[in-house]
């Protein structure tokens, strides 16, 4: 009797830790798939951006909006080649140049070459992401993977972190 009492004592407690499993994996899963699915979180220093670039080039607003739509969101960045981009804009090669070129001087995207014509161009985190906000710390900007020998997109992305204008000053934190 004091056997069959202590194995059903035992069944018990094994019955309980498995229940308690089943349902440490169904909030996980349920975690899982609140993840920010097919989301692009647009923070107001982004949508400022947005509504300045609107302003002084619409073309390239429209590019910078539609990186926004496509960032990865393991990294903050769209990998592509310009005349991919030309293609889904219909517009000419050319085109897409000179918005990539204007969206760099407005210090809005970091274009890093990958491989041939292909590159990759960054978001500020600070302004759109895609994903977890803990995740950016994983963005295109921060890892030092995409850093070439001689700095210069290194440099390019220390700019992004500035204060302002014309201002040496750098962010304290990479999260606002």
């Amino acid at each position: 009797m004091i056997a069959m009492l202590l194995s059903t004592k035992e069944q018990m407690e094994i019955r309980k830790k498995a229940l308690e499993n089943e349902d440490l994996r169904k909030q996980e899963a349920l975690k899982k798939e609140r993840k920010n699915k097919g989301f692009t979180q647009v923070y107001p220093r982004g949508w400022k951006r947005i509504i300045e670039l609107s302003k002084g080039n619409a073309g390239a607003s429209g590019l910078y909006a539609f990186f926004a739509q496509h960032i990865d969101p393991s990294c903050g960045a769209v990998v592509c080649d310009q005349q991919f981009l030309a293609d889904q804009f219909e517009v000419n090669r050319s085109t897409i140049s000179r918005w990539l070129s204007y969206l760099e001087k407005e210090v809005a995207i970091v274009r890093i070459p990958v491989a041939g014509r292909v590159c990759a161009y960054a978001l500020d985190p600070r302004e759109v992401w895609k994903g977890y906000d803990n995740s950016k710390e994983y963005a295109a900007f921060v890892t030092r993977t995409l850093v070439n020998k001689d700095g210069e997109i290194k440099r390019k992305i220390m700019a992004m972190f500035s204060t302002g204008e014309g201002s040496n000053e750098k962010q304290e934190s990479f999260y606002e």
